[in-house]
This record gives C-alpha cells, structure tokens and sequence, in this order.
C-alpha cells in the first residue's frame, strides 16, 4: 500500500508553465481541431414567407443560415453545416396558437430546397427541430430549428445553387396544467412571398474545374410544398436524370465491419420479451469552444413499457408509453472511452480520453397520438438521461499528463425540463418527434426505428482534476456554461424477442447473436 507522495516543491515559472500546457491540452482534446475558414462560405439569408393559419394567410420572417465549402470536385458530396432555420410568426399568429388554448408549442420544421446545376435540378428537404418555447402575450413568437440535412452531390462540372422553397412548420401544442382541452398539433404552411429564382438563392458552390463566371446556374422553379413521406435515402426528386445532382439523406445504414462496442444481454443482463437494444452515436457542441465533442457509436439496452391511455381528445386516440434504458459497455453504465488526437501549435500531438458515465436511470416518455380523421400519427418523445462527463487520460507529445482517478463534472450535465414536477434532479432532456401516414414509412424519431434527436445541455462545474496541481477552476472556466447543442442519433433496434434477421421484403435489424444490426451514423 502506497502512502501519500510527499509535495515536490518547484519554481513557480515551471508551475505557471505547467498548467498552462495541461489546460491548452484538456481543452483542445474536448474538441475536433477547427476546420481552416478558408474555402468556407458563411450564409445568413433572411426572407419573407406568408404562412397559412386556420383564419387565414400571415407574414413570417425566415432566417436560414449554413455553411457551405466555396468549391468541390466533381462526385464530392457537399454537405451543408451548421443549418439553423428561424422562423419568425407575428403576434396575429400567435394569437391563432392562444385561442387553442395553448401556452406553450415544440416544433419541427421541414423546408424545401433547390439545387441546381446547369439544365439539371433536385430537391432536399432540410428538417429541424426546436426547444419547447412558452407563447408570448404579446408580441412575435420565434422558434429556432436545427437538424438532419442531406448531402448533394454535383455529378459534372459546374456552378450548383442552393434555393429556398416552401417551409412546412409542425407544431405540437401543450395546454396548461389542469386544462381539460388539449390543443393538439397543428402543421402551418408556408411559402416564400418572393419567387424569383435569384431573390430566393442561399448559396453557390463551384464543382469541378470550371471556374465561376459570377453568374450562378438559376435554381430554375421555386420547389413545390415538401412531402415527408417521399424522402427516402439517396432519393430526391430527379428531373433530369443522371445529370441531377445527387442528394442522400443523412445515413443511418449498417456498418459492416461492426466498428462499435458489443451491444447484447448476457448472464447479468438477462432480457425480457420487452428488450431492445440499439446503438447511438452524435455530437455536443461546447458553446464556449466553439466547437464540438463526437460520441462514439455506444450501446443502449431498452425495457420497451406498455402503452397506456393518455388523456382523452375526441380527435385523436392517445397513447403514453415510459421506457427505460442503459448504457452498457463492459458490464458498466457508460460510454466506452474515446480518444481524440489533435496537433497543438501546428506540431504537438494531444490526445485525451473520455467516458459518460450514467448516474440514473435513462428514461424514454413517448406520447403517440393517432389523428382520427385520416390515421396519421404523431409521436413525441422525451429522453431524459442522468449523465457525467468523465476525463481520464491525457498526453501531450506521447508524454502522460496526470489528471487523477475523478476529474469529472460536479453533478450531470442538465437541460430544461418541460415537466420539471413530474421528472425532478439534473439529467440531459433530448426531443425527438416522429410521424406516420397511414401506409407509408415513419420519418423523423420512434424508439423502435430510431432517428435523430436534440437537446441544449449545461455543463457543470468540474471537480477532482489534476493529480499534481488542481485544475478545476481551469476547466470549469473554460468549458463550464449553458448553451450546448446536442444532436444525437439512435439506430435501428434489435427486438430480441422477435429477431427481424431481414430478408428479401424486410432490412435486417439484428445480426445473428442479437446485437443491432445498424450502426448510425452521427450527424452535424
């Protein structure tokens, strides 16, 4: 047994020294090297939009902003970052929301884009979804989406434009607490009150060799009204054949060399005829840093609950389901370790390794409402996960710096909660919302299918780093805060109950010893 090292007394130059290089290289590794500027354009285009109410036809202001690469080769997929839509409804919108009933809305927005290259053209749909925001009294209300978009490909030389289309706003109303009516969801559809093909352009960007002549290829007709049940991967609407440019959904296919942990029930974690397993991967951004922190591919194990009757709505049949889950990465309830090495100074190598540690039960609450007059159906589902941030290794230059055995966050990284009462203490809140006509595919977030899902988190103080000299007010000063997105992506489950191995009517969703067959792909 060791005792306590005895304090090394050094000169205060070589201490000051020191935790300088160890701050520089924990905050580094907690995020990507930052892409060159150059070669990026920065788009922030703002646009009117009428919008189509129950009573009638009101302005919105829309704000899109991305980032696309200035050029490209031919065959290179360009692929849109950062992509945040703001829409803006005036006050008489609002007062629409009130008179539902409605104090607060969660919405998701799908916009349709343009692309363009020479005499060919396609369309993607850009989807987002935003925070739940409380309607004002008076006043406009703003929301703020982010989400997946597909990538495009330019398959010949040559100027491709990006153009703004319609914009489709789903809006799932909550009432207040003790109210006996349900305001319900309400889809708002709108189109740009421009229309020429040069007024309605984002972006531009140069594929190939050919050289910009400093007019663009036109986007050619405004893109019609998005239909969610027609994007499927590597779809897009094709009006010029293999000339048009080529657009991909965000993938969430099978990886097939299985580069992720094992995800499967074992002795210790026997499994039910309700157990799922699935895997998930995305990224946090640390606000502060501006950039962001990937999550590796990291395995779930689910006890899907049985649904319930929810609250009655002579519109809709609704449905509550509670699930929960944990992770699962060698018999413990974490991440597993992922290491990230970056060059420091333009020369030093600095890599760190980190884990999320689970301190709590992961919970999935999922309302399904089925819309009576047509059978579509519309499911919100809220996961709200207890979650520490864990450094435990860092070396700087193949050089190990010691930052001890519980350099952690003080407690779990915490969001908002829209029912705090109900689902009190610090825990991560991720939303993600699906629908389904009857007949047709799902899109958007199930528990069973997977999807995308967002969030904003705060990261708390930092407490036990450093083995040599303390490094908490360090790092909590340049990390610590509010405002840190979260997208993150759960793949297909695996039922392991009813195993789906595929076949030439059904994708596989388990492989042959019942771990999920789909590896997602984290999104930006």
């Amino acid at each position: 047994m060791k005792g306590p090292r005895p304090a090394v007394p050094r000169p205060s130059r070589v201490r000051t020294r020191s935790t300088a290089v160890v701050a520089f290289a924990v905050l580094a590794a907690m995020v990507p090297a930052a892409s060159s500027v150059a070669g990026t354009q920065e788009v922030d285009t703002e646009l009117p939009y009428l919008c189509a109410f129950p009573t009638g036809r009101f302005p919105a202001e829309v704000r899109i902003s991305a980032a696309f690469p200035d050029r490209v080769e031919a065959g290179e997929a360009i692929s849109p970052a950062g992509v945040t839509t703001t829409v803006e409804l005036p006050a008489e919108a609002v007062a629409e929301l009130t008179a539902l009933e409605a104090v607060s809305a969660r919405a998701a927005t799908r916009l349709t884009v343009g692309v363009a290259q020479n005499e060919a053209a396609a369309e993607a749909t850009w989807r987002g979804t935003a925070e739940p925001v409380t309607l004002p009294s008076s006043g406009p209300l703003t929301l703020t989406a982010t989400g997946d978009v597909p990538s495009v490909t330019g398959r010949s030389d040559g100027a491709l434009a990006f153009s703004a289309g319609n914009l489709a706003v789903d809006l799932a109303l909550d009432a207040a607490e003790g109210a006996t009516a349900d305001p319900g969801a309400l889809t708002v559809d709108c189109s740009p009150e421009r229309d020429a093909p040069e007024e309605l352009l984002l972006a531009t960007v140069q594929v190939g060799t050919d050289e910009p002549d400093g007019s663009p290829s036109p986007p050619g007709a405004s893109p019609g009204t998005p239909d969610p049940s027609s994007s499927t991967p590597g779809g897009g609407e094709d009006r010029q054949g293999d000339r048009a440019p080529e657009v991909t959904d965000a993938p969430s296919g099978a990886a097939a060399d299985r580069d992720a942990p094992p995800c499967r029930y074992d002795d210790e974690h026997p499994p039910t005829p309700a157990s799922l397993n699935a895997y998930i991967t995305g990224h946090t951004n640390v606000k502060k840093l501006k950039g962001a922190s990937l999550l590796p591919p990291s395995c779930m194990l689910i006890e899907q609950g049985n649904p319930v009757d929810g609250p009655p709505d002579p519109d809709h049949l609704i449905f509550d389901t509670a699930s929960h889950g944990d992770f699962h990465y060698q018999g413990r309830k974490q991440t597993p370790p992922f290491r990230s090495t970056f060059l420091t100074f333009g020369f030093t190598p600095v890599t760190a390794t980190m884990v999320l540690e689970q301190k709590g039960t992961v919970t999935i609450d999922s309302r399904i409402k089925l819309r009576l007059s047509d059978f579509r159906t519309i499911t919100d589902t809220y996961v709200r996960a207890p979650l520490t941030l864990r450094v435990t290794a860092l070396e700087v230059n193949g050089t190990p710096l010691d930052v001890g055995p519980a350099c952690r966050t003080e407690t779990p990284l915490t969001s908002a909660d829209p029912d705090p009462a109900n689902h009190p203490g610090d825990h991560l809140v991720l939303y993600g919302r699906g629908e389904q006509d009857l007949g047709l595919p799902a899109t958007g977030y199930l528990l069973l299918s997977g999807g995308t899902l967002s969030g904003e988190a705060t990261i708390p103080a930092f407490t036990g780093c450093g083995a040599d000299e303390d490094l908490d007010r360090l790092l909590t000063a340049s990390i610590s805060g509010p405002g840190n997105e979260i997208l993150q992506v759960q793949g297909q489950t695996c039922s392991i109950a009813n195993p789906v191995f595929g076949d030439e009517f059904n994708a596989p969703q388990c492989t042959s010893d019942l771990q999920p067959y789909v590896i997602p792909v984290p999104e930006r």
